[in-house]
């Protein structure tokens, strides 16, 4: 397995050396708060809202100020808006004067952030090499081989536990980006795909 994940990433890296999140952001509090409303929302509509939101907040205390109410014209076109704004309003109050917490169970304490977003986060602000799954990382993974889980948490625990250390501070995003791109859900482009010598759904398909 550790030469399948040197073949693939080792493709990947040659393609887009330094991958990063394609969300927008100023600094870390920002950062979460875009991470946040990224749950099950593209970050092409988040990035339409945070492009006005973050003219207006750049810290927590700015977030607590404009208040619940404030804050939804600014993410109603995101989907789960107001448990959203609920929650990040809570993540602001309890944030007042203090830094972005650098640990996951840290991270996972506060309203609104589960593991994966934890993980993106300390993955892109703090370039901690840790794998997040979402749709795309679960899909390519089970697709090209790399992974067997039937559920998301199950894939991470696979990833984050054989993935070679010399991979995991970009792996998250290349899979990501791989997705989003490549190997779409309903109809990957496996005609361009540079990966699809390493893919067993690609060498299992119809000749």
């Amino acid at each position: 397995m550790k030469k399948k994940f040197d073949q693939i990433f080792s493709i990947l890296e040659k393609n887009d050396p330094f991958p990063k999140t394609e969300l927008n952001f100023t600094n870390e509090f920002t950062l979460l708060v875009a991470i946040v409303l990224s749950a099950q929302s593209t970050d092409v509509g988040v990035n339409k809202a945070t492009d006005r939101l973050f003219q207006v907040i750049k810290t927590s205390q700015d977030l607590y100020e404009l208040g619940l109410e404030g804050l939804k014209p600014y993410i109603k076109t995101i989907g789960l808006y107001n448990t959203k704004a609920k929650n990040l309003i809570a993540l602001a109050k309890l944030l007042l004067n203090k830094p972005v917490p650098e640990t996951i169970d840290e991270l996972e304490a506060l309203p609104g952030v589960g593991s994966k977003t934890a993980r993106v986060f300390l993955n892109c602000a703090r370039n901690v090499p840790v794998i997040a799954v979402d749709t795309h990382v679960f899909r390519v993974s089970k697709r090209i081989g790399i992974a067997k889980g039937k559920d998301a948490k199950k894939v991470e625990d696979e990833l984050n536990q054989n993935i070679p250390t010399k991979w995991k501070l970009y792996a998250h995003h290349w899979l990501i980006l791989h997705g989003r791109y490549t190997c779409k859900a309903r109809k990957p482009e496996c005609c361009k795909c540079p990966i699809s010598q390493n893919c067993n759904y690609f060498l299992n398909l119809p000749k």
